[in-house]
């Protein structure tokens, strides 16, 4: 099986500027924080992906281009049909860009099976999490689109990672696969392991795993119907 990979092309300046896009921010705000970021990632040379990489085993970079999404973004060939599907339905059901939420389905592509993750549970997660907003954060101090809490979790955090990595949409599922293969791990089962990981434990109704897992059926189902489709 071929290693997935990322295109050197969604660099921190970019991915962020997408995701202001889709946070609709006016002009001058927007200008304003792109000085901010592009400033940081000057003062740090390095992207959000591309720096990463070389702590990342078994990443690396490719290129090329498929029919536009729904809503006239470009995606790769790094995406399989499952994963294409359930970007297009995430895209269509939170409206979001997809050329915004692109690096994130590559990177959970790319990482879950390093910790033996379905991709799509890792996005079933970030649903429940953060609903895709990268700039969430909890009142227990939860922060990205997989809701983590940096106090705990400061020695996940990549070498060459940005000033606020938790913050960046790319390191924080590189980092939230790692957290949820260990809940899982140490729980010994996927159900506890997602109660663990969303501070459940002791749900005897397991009603967070639950709700992750409808997600990832639900994502499962649009990747069915489009195959169908073009079928």
């Amino acid at each position: 099986m071929s290693v997935t990979t990322i295109p050197p092309k969604y660099s921190m300046a970019r991915s962020m500027g997408a995701f202001l896009t889709y946070l609709h921010l006016d002009a001058a705000m927007t200008g304003l924080v792109l000085v901010f970021f592009v400033t940081a990632a000057v003062a740090n040379n390095i992207g959000a992906l591309g720096s990463m990489a070389p702590s990342i085993p078994g990443f690396s970079i490719s290129a090329g281009a498929l029919p536009p999404l729904k809503d006239g973004a470009q995606t790769t060939q790094t995406l399989t049909p499952a994963m294409r599907a359930a970007l297009d339905s995430v895209v269509q059901r939170y409206r979001v860009s997809a050329e915004a939420l692109l690096p994130v389905f590559e990177t959970a592509q790319a990482i879950g099976p390093k910790h033996k993750l379905d991709p799509l549970l890792l996005i079933a997660v970030i649903s429940i999490e953060s609903r895709f907003n990268p700039f969430s954060q909890s009142p227990m101090g939860a922060q990205g689109l997989m809701q983590i809490i940096p106090r705990y979790h400061q020695d996940k955090v990549p070498n060459a990672a940005a000033e606020q990595p938790f913050l960046d949409p790319v390191t924080n599922v590189i980092m939230g696969a790692q957290i949820l293969q260990e809940s899982i791990r140490r729980q010994g089962g996927l159900m506890a392991g997602l109660q663990y990981y969303g501070g459940a434990l002791d749900d005897d109704e397991q009603a967070y795993a639950n709700k992750v897992l409808a997600e990832k059926q639900r994502l499962e189902q649009a990747a069915r119907r489009r195959n169908g489709a073009i079928g």
